[in-house]
Protein backbone atom coordinates (compact mmCIF):
# COMPACT_ATOMS: atom_id res chain seq x y z
CA UNK A 1 0.00 0.00 0.00
CA UNK A 2 1.18 3.51 -0.86
CA UNK A 3 2.33 5.52 2.14
CA UNK A 4 1.44 9.15 1.49
CA UNK A 5 4.03 11.89 1.71
CA UNK A 6 3.70 15.44 3.00
CA UNK A 7 6.11 17.85 1.32
CA UNK A 8 6.35 21.15 3.19
CA UNK A 9 7.64 24.08 1.14
CA UNK A 10 8.80 26.92 3.38
CA UNK A 11 10.68 30.16 2.90
CA UNK A 12 10.31 33.90 2.75
CA UNK A 13 7.80 35.75 0.54
CA UNK A 14 8.85 36.14 -3.07
CA UNK A 15 11.46 33.36 -3.13
CA UNK A 16 9.39 31.17 -5.44
CA UNK A 17 7.67 28.67 -3.14
CA UNK A 18 4.55 28.73 -5.27
CA UNK A 19 6.36 27.93 -8.51
CA UNK A 20 8.35 25.15 -6.83
CA UNK A 21 5.36 23.68 -5.00
CA UNK A 22 3.16 23.79 -8.12
CA UNK A 23 5.80 21.91 -10.12
CA UNK A 24 6.19 19.31 -7.36
CA UNK A 25 2.43 18.79 -6.96
CA UNK A 26 2.00 18.36 -10.71
CA UNK A 27 4.90 15.92 -11.04
CA UNK A 28 3.89 13.63 -8.14
CA UNK A 29 0.80 14.12 -8.52
CA UNK A 30 -0.26 15.54 -5.15
CA UNK A 31 -2.89 17.76 -3.58
CA UNK A 32 -1.50 21.26 -3.04
CA UNK A 33 -2.56 23.72 -0.39
CA UNK A 34 -1.30 27.31 -0.17
CA UNK A 35 -1.54 29.44 2.95
CA UNK A 36 -2.27 32.54 0.85
CA UNK A 37 -5.35 30.88 -0.67
CA UNK A 38 -6.51 29.41 2.65
CA UNK A 39 -6.13 32.81 4.38
CA UNK A 40 -8.13 34.61 1.67
CA UNK A 41 -10.87 31.96 1.88
CA UNK A 42 -11.08 32.35 5.68
CA UNK A 43 -10.45 36.11 5.78
CA UNK A 44 -11.45 37.83 2.50
CA UNK A 45 -9.88 41.11 3.70
CA UNK A 46 -7.03 39.84 5.91
CA UNK A 47 -5.34 41.90 8.60
CA UNK A 48 -2.44 39.42 9.04
CA UNK A 49 -2.85 39.25 12.80
CA UNK A 50 -1.31 36.46 14.84
CA UNK A 51 -4.81 35.03 15.35
CA UNK A 52 -5.44 34.97 11.59
CA UNK A 53 -2.10 33.30 11.04
CA UNK A 54 -2.81 30.61 13.64
CA UNK A 55 -6.25 29.94 12.15
CA UNK A 56 -4.79 29.83 8.64
CA UNK A 57 -2.17 27.24 9.62
CA UNK A 58 -4.77 25.18 11.51
CA UNK A 59 -6.95 25.04 8.38
CA UNK A 60 -3.96 24.43 6.07
CA UNK A 61 -2.88 21.45 8.19
CA UNK A 62 -6.45 20.15 8.51
CA UNK A 63 -6.69 20.06 4.71
CA UNK A 64 -3.35 18.25 4.56
CA UNK A 65 -4.40 15.73 7.22
CA UNK A 66 -7.65 14.90 5.41
CA UNK A 67 -5.87 14.37 2.10
CA UNK A 68 -3.06 12.31 3.67
CA UNK A 69 -5.56 10.12 5.52
CA UNK A 70 -7.32 9.45 2.21
CA UNK A 71 -3.97 8.27 0.78
CA UNK A 72 -3.03 11.32 -1.27
CA UNK A 73 0.40 12.90 -1.33
CA UNK A 74 0.26 16.55 -0.22
CA UNK A 75 2.36 19.62 -0.97
CA UNK A 76 2.06 22.62 1.35
CA UNK A 77 3.12 26.13 0.38
CA UNK A 78 3.55 28.63 3.23
CA UNK A 79 6.36 30.56 4.87
CA UNK A 80 6.41 28.18 7.87
CA UNK A 81 8.64 30.85 9.40
CA UNK A 82 8.00 29.71 12.97
CA UNK A 83 9.37 26.44 14.29
CA UNK A 84 6.01 25.69 15.92
CA UNK A 85 4.28 25.63 12.52
CA UNK A 86 6.89 23.26 11.11
CA UNK A 87 6.53 21.09 14.22
CA UNK A 88 2.75 21.01 13.66
CA UNK A 89 3.28 19.95 10.05
CA UNK A 90 5.57 17.11 11.15
CA UNK A 91 2.98 16.05 13.75
CA UNK A 92 0.24 16.11 11.11
CA UNK A 93 2.28 13.74 8.93
CA UNK A 94 2.99 11.47 11.89
CA UNK A 95 -0.68 11.36 12.90
CA UNK A 96 -1.65 10.43 9.32
CA UNK A 97 1.13 7.80 9.13
CA UNK A 98 2.70 9.74 6.27
CA UNK A 99 6.29 10.48 5.38
CA UNK A 100 7.33 14.12 5.61
CA UNK A 101 9.92 16.15 3.76
CA UNK A 102 10.78 19.81 4.35
CA UNK A 103 12.01 21.98 1.49
CA UNK A 104 13.29 25.50 2.06
CA UNK A 105 13.25 27.71 -1.01
CA UNK A 106 15.85 30.46 -1.05
CA UNK A 107 16.60 33.24 -3.50
CA UNK A 108 19.01 36.15 -3.87
CA UNK A 109 17.58 39.30 -2.27
CA UNK A 110 17.84 41.38 -5.47
CA UNK A 111 15.87 38.75 -7.40
CA UNK A 112 13.21 38.67 -4.67
CA UNK A 113 12.86 42.46 -4.73
CA UNK A 114 12.42 42.42 -8.51
CA UNK A 115 9.89 39.56 -8.40
CA UNK A 116 7.78 41.12 -5.65
CA UNK A 117 7.76 44.55 -7.32
CA UNK A 118 6.75 43.04 -10.67
CA UNK A 119 4.03 40.60 -9.52
CA UNK A 120 0.84 40.93 -11.49
CA UNK A 121 -1.36 37.92 -10.78
CA UNK A 122 -0.35 36.71 -7.34
CA UNK A 123 -2.72 35.80 -4.52
CA UNK A 124 0.04 36.91 -2.12
CA UNK A 125 -0.18 40.37 -0.58
CA UNK A 126 3.43 40.35 0.62
CA UNK A 127 5.52 43.39 -0.21
CA UNK A 128 9.30 43.65 0.00
CA UNK A 129 8.99 45.20 3.47
CA UNK A 130 7.34 41.99 4.71
CA UNK A 131 10.15 39.96 3.14
CA UNK A 132 12.72 42.00 5.09
CA UNK A 133 10.73 41.79 8.34
CA UNK A 134 10.20 38.02 8.05
CA UNK A 135 13.86 37.52 7.15
CA UNK A 136 14.78 38.92 10.57
CA UNK A 137 12.26 36.72 12.42
CA UNK A 138 12.47 33.43 10.48
CA UNK A 139 13.26 30.62 12.94
CA UNK A 140 16.20 28.42 11.89
CA UNK A 141 15.19 25.07 10.42
CA UNK A 142 16.62 22.58 12.89
CA UNK A 143 15.50 19.41 11.13
CA UNK A 144 16.52 17.58 7.98
CA UNK A 145 15.51 19.58 4.95
CA UNK A 146 16.38 20.20 1.31
CA UNK A 147 17.36 23.67 0.13
CA UNK A 148 16.28 24.78 -3.34
CA UNK A 149 17.89 27.98 -4.68
CA UNK A 150 15.36 29.68 -6.93
CA UNK A 151 17.60 32.61 -7.93
CA UNK A 152 18.04 31.42 -11.51
CA UNK A 153 15.73 30.11 -14.20
CA UNK A 154 12.67 28.01 -13.53
CA UNK A 155 14.37 25.17 -15.41
CA UNK A 156 17.31 25.29 -12.98
CA UNK A 157 14.87 25.23 -10.06
CA UNK A 158 12.96 22.30 -11.56
CA UNK A 159 16.24 20.41 -12.06
CA UNK A 160 17.05 20.88 -8.35
CA UNK A 161 13.58 19.63 -7.39
CA UNK A 162 13.91 16.61 -9.70
CA UNK A 163 17.26 15.71 -8.10
CA UNK A 164 16.49 16.48 -4.45
CA UNK A 165 12.76 16.24 -3.82
CA UNK A 166 11.08 13.91 -6.33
Amino acid sequence: MHRPTLIVYCGLPGVGKSAASAYTAERLPADRYRSDEVRKRLFPDPDYTDEETDTTYEELLACARDALESGSDVVLDATFRAKRFRDRAAATAREADAAVQFVRVTCDVDVVRDRIENRTDSVSDAAFDQYLQLKRTFDPIERDHVVIDNSGTLEATYDQIDRSVL
